[in-house]
């Protein structure tokens, strides 16, 4: 009986974490600066300073490497990081559902199918328990094609690659990354001559970046398949028909990133949100959770 009774006494006695002071260790972390974060929080930098030293005191751990004119994570600030974002994630849902006006409609939202895996299942999760009023009806094509129907209002929020052809950039960045070569980790398909590429249809910013980078390096090349959707570029790749450029984080096996020094580099890519001006207030929280689940990878 005694055993137990300590045993709860010890848990009762854990330290609650302040979602204040969560809030400003999270921004720290983000900006890299106190003084950024300050400006951010419309704080001083010495009482941000003050809250981490109180959390630091209270955790037992040192949450940050303090540098010239930067700060960073040390290991376990590292793991705060995530259970930062997920408590104050938390605390605004709870206070959504309580406080928060009901929200009610349709939002149409337009995505191309290179994001679809990152982040809809979360978005659609998180957006639907804080709002489950709210019907989001989800249309996947090409970012020209989800652009010209945002300007019929036909769609609220299209989330496309920015910087297409002869376009200029729209929206929000809310995602950059590198694109890179991809084929079969056991693949001959990179060692041919001319060089066999597999890539979107006219229109697409993935194809526009090779194509260019090719010329520019003066290589052999010839497009031997083509197809709008990545499932299948993929399916190319894996038969070793082609290789592709392709996003960094969407490589997963057999399939690997290919270095040949031979092939030119293709520099980044980037995904935007662009919203269509007076949609209400349904599609700005939405917007909100899509940024958020972005910024959080």
């Amino acid at each position: 009986m005694n055993q137990l009774t300590n045993v709860v006494s010890s848990r009762a006695a854990l330290p609650l974490l302040d979602s204040e002071v969560l809030r400003s260790f999270v921004t720290i972390a983000e900006r890299g600066s106190f003084t950024r974060a300050a400006q951010q929080l419309f704080r001083t930098p010495s009482a941000l300073s003050m809250q981490i030293k109180r959390l630091e005191e209270t955790l037992g751990q040192t949450l940050f490497v303090r540098e010239a004119r930067h700060v960073r994570l040390t290991a376990e600030g590292e793991v705060l990081l995530g259970y930062g974002r997920r408590l104050l994630k938390l605390n605004a849902e709870a206070v959504t559902q309580f406080l928060a006006p009901t929200l009610e409609g349709r939002v149409g939202l337009g995505i191309t199918d290179d994001v679809v895996g990152r982040v809809l299942p979360t978005v659609l999760a998180q957006f639907a328990r804080s709002h489950p009023a709210v019907q989001v009806d989800v249309i996947v094509g090409r970012s020209v094609e989800l652009l010209a129907r945002l300007d019929e209002a036909e769609l609220d929020l299209a989330l496309v690659m920015a910087g297409e052809p002869g376009q200029a950039t729209r929206g929000e960045i809310v995602h950059s990354e590198p694109l890179v070569w991809a084929g079969r980790e056991d693949g001959v398909a990179v060692q041919r001559s001319p060089l066999p590429v597999t890539l979107a249809q006219q229109g697409c910013a993935w194809r526009r970046i090779a194509l260019q980078a090719l010329d520019s390096a003066g290589m052999n090349y010839r497009i031997a398949y083509s197809c709008d959707h990545c499932a299948g570029q993929e399916a190319a790749m894996l038969a070793d028909l082609a290789i592709s450029p392709f996003p960094k984080s969407l490589i997963r096996p057999p399939l690997k990133r290919l270095t040949n020094e031979s092939l030119p580099s293709l520099g980044d890519y980037q995904v935007a949100l662009v919203k269509r001006p007076g949609s209400g207030d349904a599609s700005e929280v939405l917007a909100e959770r899509v940024v958020e689940a972005f910024r959080e990878g």
